[in-house]
């Protein structure tokens, strides 16, 4: 519930931030957010935006960052450009979190701190893109990783070591937080609060012009406004499918190959006897004689056990050798000498005295080569078609490392050269919304959108250990408005909807002095004089309107950090008019009498608190240190990467 309080002075991004830099350090690396500048050393061009005791971030350093966490958000919201990444404070907060990195950097170094590489080393392994298919470390996709991110291993552990400073230097700092009453129930009376508006919506169609701008007009209005128009990058795909059918002649197993196969497995084609049994484990052998005596008396094993407080468990179609793994060998000997219905016991076993009950006994007879043949065949097939295709691929990345071009491996190959369409990052198409990226080309888009322009030609797993596809960015559109004339019909819609828009903002302007005046909002309404819809009655409880991490409409949020009694105006958004709300009624709660409601408050605070802490303890540490922030390297920043990110002004 406390997400309610901290989602109002949060920033949409904020999130996403603190995951991809100081969390997640597998997800960042994923992602492309683990960057191979050394922040927080000498290193590092540009110049100086912070300095702690010897380490420096500089400008370069920090733009790089930027940049990479810039286009990670991207990649999830093709839309969002990069001045709305700063209005958001996202270029704010990854220098913050960059400048506390340094801080507790200096301060550790300072105090004797430092990471052992045991511990970097435990948390590479844990990294899920360092793994092999069974979850081992593999140092294969460790090392291959590292050269497609253009990363150092030293730079990768620097940045590891400096998370986990930071979780070691600050989470303990928050640990043991306890919250009296008194601090609470202000919080948890909040969520019980209820609170009823008015809210009337000046829609900006309702004052849209016939009369179009001139030429002149629109062309200036879309230059002031072209990150709206821009459409995001778009990428040719080129590709060549590896599949493992291309070795199904090669990969049929030879008669003697089957024949080895069927040698080298007999155990699993002899025949076989299984047992399935009933089975309770007894501490004394004397009470497993009781019970003994109850089942030769005509009680059956379950109800005897049941008599005595226990329960049986049930061994299906065991087999001697799996019984014996399981019971030792005495039960399992005793176990196949008996027949269907024969008690077995008491026996002594691992655990105690048991006594069985063979419920089904079952004779597999063995199986020819010809029975089992086809099963062999396949499997050998697969193994070998696998090892084939390993072998292929790790060929093609051979000759890839070695400087070969993607035609030249193609041609070399035999491999079937494609290129996609100009596509977004969601495999979608700007002229062709109906396209629907192929399955093959499906498993590329974030690989190769992940890809710079001159990097090589990547092998990229469409069906494990099945079907691969060696692939590289083509053609390259960066994220740009397209002319004028291709959108011109668009923009003009745009152009007539921004003037309403501004008609809108000054009516509801006039309509809010005059509902704070005393008039009433439905009057303020009707006389307008143009047609709007009716005044909305909203609201509710505050818990129930912004229950869980879905964010309520504004119209309704705002009514929650209102004054008694007060009327103000809200932008619809995208040019779409304005809304007058009118804060009506405040019905205050009171958490006095709900103990479970105040332990949940608690709880979750405690955590906001022991955070809030852990970021105090920095800020003191930088006072202490006296580290210097560049007050303008945001700005800076700013202006480096609107110049480098198209459609910014």
């Amino acid at each position: 519930m406390l997400s309610v309080f901290r989602s109002f002075i949060r920033s949409k991004f904020g999130a996403l931030f603190a995951i991809l830099f100081l969390g997640v350090i597998a997800a960042a690396f994923i992602l492309g957010d683990v960057t191979s500048g050394n922040y927080g050393s000498p290193l590092g061009g540009g110049a100086t935006a912070a300095k702690a005791d010897g380490y420096k971030l500089t400008e370069t350093e920090l733009q790089d960052r930027v940049q990479r966490v810039f286009e990670n958000a991207r990649r999830t919201n093709p839309g969002l450009q990069i001045g709305d990444f700063f209005e958001q404070g996202g270029a704010r907060q990854v220098f913050d979190q960059l400048v506390a990195s340094l801080t507790l950097k200096a301060f550790a170094d300072d105090q004797g701190v430092h990471i052992s590489k045991r511990l970097v080393d435990a948390q590479i392994a844990q990294i899920p893109a360092f793994q092999d298919a069974a979850g081992n470390f593999s140092n294969d996709n460790f090392r291959a990783l590292l050269v497609r991110e253009r990363l150092t291993e030293q730079a990768l552990r620097d940045d590891i070591s400096r998370e986990i400073l930071q979780r070691h230097l600050l989470a303990p700092v928050g640990l043991g937080v306890k919250l009296t009453d008194s601090m609470v129930l202000p919080y948890a009376s909040l969520l019980l609060e209820a609170r009823q508006g008015t809210v009337a919506a000046i829609p900006a169609v309702a004052f849209l012009d016939d009369k179009n701008p001139t030429d002149a007009q629109l062309a200036d209005y879309y230059k002031k406004n072209a990150s709206r128009f821009t459409i995001p990058e778009q990428r040719r795909i080129r590709y060549a499918v590896v599949d493992a059918e291309r070795f199904a002649q090669a990969a049929q197993p030879t008669e003697a190959e089957i024949s080895a196969s069927y040698n080298q497995n007999k155990a699993a084609y002899a025949a076989r006897q299984s047992r399935s049994v009933e089975q309770l484990v007894l501490p004394t052998q004397a009470g497993a004689k009781a019970i003994a005596d109850q089942v030769k008396g005509g009680k059956s094993l379950a109800a005897a056990a049941q008599g005595a407080g226990l329960a049986v468990s049930t061994l299906a179609d065991q087999s001697r050798e799996a019984l014996t793994a399981t019971a030792g060998k005495g039960v399992a000997d005793a176990v196949f000498a008996g027949k269907q219905g024969d008690l077995i016991g008491p026996v002594r076993g691992s655990l105690g005295w048991l006594l069985l009950r063979v419920t089904a006994t079952k004779e597999t007879p063995a199986r020819p080569l010809d029975a089992v043949r086809g099963e062999i065949v396949t499997a050998l097939r697969a193994q070998k078609e696998k090892q084939l295709l390993s072998d292929f691929t790790g060929k093609i990345e051979d000759a890839i490392a070695n400087g070969d071009s993607f035609e030249e491996v193609a041609k070399d190959n035999g491999l079937k050269l494609e290129t996609s369409p100009p596509l977004l990052a969601t495999g979608k198409q700007v002229k062709d919304q109906a396209y629907a990226a192929p399955a093959d080309i499906q498993p590329l888009l974030a690989p190769v959108f992940a890809m710079s322009a001159d990097d090589d030609a990547q092998l990229i797993p469409i069906t494990a250990d099945k079907r691969y596809a060696l692939a590289a960015p083509g053609e390259i559109t960066t994220a740009a408005p397209p002319p004028l004339a291709e959108v011109k019909q668009l923009v003009l819609a745009q152009y007539k909807l921004n003037a309403g828009n501004l008609k809108a903002k000054a009516l509801a302007e006039q309509i809010q002095a005059k509902v704070a005046k005393g008039a009433k909002l439905a009057d303020a309404i009707a006389q307008a004089g143009v047609k709007l819809p009716a005044p909305q009655m909203l609201g509710g409880r505050r818990a129930d309107i912004m229950r869980g991490e879905q964010r309520p409409p504004a119209e309704v949020a705002i009514l929650f950090a209102m004054a008694a009694n007060t009327v103000k105006t809200l932008p619809i958004g995208q040019d779409r008019g304005y809304f007058v709300v009118q804060l009506n009624k405040i019905e205050r709660g009171d958490a006095k009498n709900q103990p479970a409601l105040l332990n949940q408050v608690r709880t979750q605070l405690a955590d906001v608190v022991g955070q809030e802490y852990g970021q105090q303890f920095e800020r003191a540490i930088e006072k202490e240190l006296g580290v210097t922030r560049n007050a303008k390297a945001v700005e800076q920043v700013r202006s480096a990467l609107a110049a480098t990110n198209s459609g910014e002004q």
